[in-house]
């Protein structure tokens, strides 16, 4: 209970939150794919749909066909007026393969309303206060001497690294997802698409 109080004033306190700046990438990133590279203001292809940057965080998802279950989720927990907010955040987002690699039983139980505070802090495990660009990320990982620490909406934090031309996220577990395409503007923060679901302690 006194983690979902910390969640609840945390999340609340997410509209003071200042911006980071949304930077172009530059050359510290090596050999990154053309799809990590996209700069505030330019529109990303995300499953299937083109995501706008004049539009929030929920209605670009909405239109993923690749973050159908995502969505849902969010959906669930409650949490569409929270990331439809001004924020800004930083959205480490599941694909459907990535909550498919779950086991079905795991994905199953928290969709279900008796687990949904369960829900929201998985969720919000996936959410960092302000706009944090690859750029930024890799900034902190050069500072933090190959790592870098981000403490999430829920509370735990997540550790960032980059592994040749990728970035990687290892929640507390060991899990590492890779993000798959960075830089993903909102008008409320910034998505970057990763292949697994990350789980707080």
């Amino acid at each position: 209970m006194s983690r979902m109080r910390n969640l609840l004033r945390m999340t609340a306190a997410l509209a003071a939150t200042g911006a980071l700046g949304a930077c172009a990438m530059n050359d510290t990133m090596g050999g990154m794919d053309d799809s990590m590279s996209a700069q505030a203001g330019a529109s990303v292809m995300v499953g299937g749909a083109a995501m706008l940057p004049t539009r929030n965080i929920v209605q670009n998802a909405m239109n993923s066909r690749d973050h159908t279950t995502l969505v849902a989720a969010v959906k669930q927990a409650q949490l569409v007026d929270t990331l439809s907010g001004d924020g800004p955040f930083t959205v480490f987002a599941p694909t459907n393969a990535a909550f498919s690699a779950l086991p079905s039983a795991t994905v199953a139980s928290l969709m279900q309303d008796a687990n949904r505070a369960q829900l929201q802090q998985v969720l919000t495990y996936h959410v960092v206060p302000g706009r944090i660009t690859a750029q930024d990320l890799m900034s902190k990982v050069a500072q933090g001497g190959g790592t870098a620490r981000l403490t999430t909406v829920e509370g735990d934090a997540l550790t960032v690294m980059q592994h040749g031309s990728e970035v990687h996220v290892t929640d507390t577990k060991g899990n590492m997802a890779r993000v798959t395409i960075a830089n993903v503007f909102q008008s409320n923060g910034v998505i970057h698409v990763v292949d697994k679901v990350l789980m707080p302690s």
